[in-house]
């Protein structure tokens, strides 16, 4: 998962005990060692665009218009690295009507560009080894560590319902590959990655991809994350790499507020056709109010320049403000609503027959983790 993914990595490897602990797990039983966790979404959406066909233009997971939907049940399995010197893996397993189709990575549960209702999200093994503070080394599939936003799951979800444009089209999903990641100092962390690339459960040419990520808090409240990723992406071309930079930084005092902000910016080299290189980039702001200890706001305003369509099919920029009443009644149980306004400077959007520039959706979400 995104940010909140990271973060849960750089800080588990932060408060790794000291090299040569013990490892009590070799000693359980196996249900007593490996964890299980499941996580369910359920939404409906209303577009008040009323479009002939009942879809929203450029979302991410909440695409169909006027439908109930189960987005995703995902089961994780997993067993926990805590000490120098342990293995153990992590399996994730999605299934629904949205983020499954969408997420899946080509090769893997996804052919010719259309995926199914069930996917292998992660699959990885993890070995932490005895080095300094802990050397945490991953092998397989995991989600992506950049952007502010993640595939939701049971260790992490979003404030809003729908996704940004910035996940959506500025970033990747999932990598298959391997990464290692080093705490420095309680304040200073970095990974490092080599996969197949952007969303390739097997390769699609023959170069791989890097990636790395410096994580720094400067205060306890503020944190910053620094992503690059560099390599060939298009399906048999190993001639024009694309290039990703991605900044994401959170302050979280103890207070009722709490605010994000997320930049991207990338460029592919004769993406947009030989001798054009292709150029998106975009800006993502977030706030959120906790006005009891129950029920919250949240808002996000961003803009999105793909200035020559190769991440939307068009040249445009696009543009959105959300917002997101939350309602947590009980513990691991979340109501979630979003009120949404898409704006293109190109007519995009289905205006019940008649094209328009701007689209209005209406989303009630609930979700359950445990």
């Amino acid at each position: 998962m995104r940010v909140r993914a990271a973060l849960m990595v750089l800080a588990a490897l932060a408060s790794a005990p000291p090299a040569g602990a013990q490892d009590s797990t070799a000693t359980k039983p196996w249900y007593e060692v490996i964890s299980v966790n499941g996580f369910i979404s359920s939404s409906y959406s209303y577009n008040f665009n009323r479009p002939l066909f009942p879809l929203n233009g450029y979302r991410v997971f909440d695409f169909d218009d006027k439908s109930f939907k189960i987005d995703v049940f995902e089961l994780v399995l997993q067993k926990p690295t805590p000490h120098a010197g342990d293995a153990g893996f992590r399996v994730d397993i999605a299934m629904g009507g949205s983020i499954p189709h969408v997420t899946a990575a080509a090769g893997l549960f996804k052919n010719g560009g259309v995926g199914q209702d069930i996917d292998l999200q992660q699959a990885y093994v993890g070995y932490l080894a005895n080095v300094g503070r802990g050397l945490r080394l991953d092998l397989g599939k995991f989600v992506t560590h950049f952007g502010y936003e993640v595939i939701e799951g049971y260790d992490g979800w979003n404030d809003n319902v729908t996704r940004s444009l910035l996940f959506g089209y500025a970033i990747p999903f999932t990598h298959t590959g391997v990464r290692a990641a080093y705490p420095f100092s309680d304040r200073v962390s970095a990974l490092v990655m080599v996969v197949n690339g952007w969303d390739d459960a097997t390769d699609q040419n023959q170069q791989k991809s890097f990636g790395a990520q410096l994580s720094l808090t400067p205060a306890a409240a503020w944190t910053v994350i620094l992503n690059g990723m560099y390599g060939d992406e298009r399906l048999d071309n190993s001639r024009d790499p694309r290039t990703l930079l991605d900044l994401v930084t959170t302050w979280k005092p103890a207070g009722r507020i709490a605010l994000g902000l997320n930049l991207d910016h990338g460029r592919e080299q004769n993406g947009a056709g030989p001798g054009r290189e292709a150029r998106w980039d975009g800006a993502a702001a977030y706030v959120r109010v906790r006005l009891t200890e129950k029920f919250s706001l949240i808002g996000r305003g961003e803009r999105f320049g793909d200035w020559d369509g190769a991440r939307t099919g068009l040249s445009q920029r696009l543009s959105e403000i959300t917002l997101t009443p939350e309602l947590r009644p009980a513990r691991g149980f979340v109501v979630r609503g979003d009120l949404r306004l898409d704006h293109s400077d190109q007519e995009v959007f289905d205006g019940h027959g008649t094209p328009k520039k701007d689209q209005r959706t209406a989303i009630a979400s609930v979700l359950f983790a445990f």
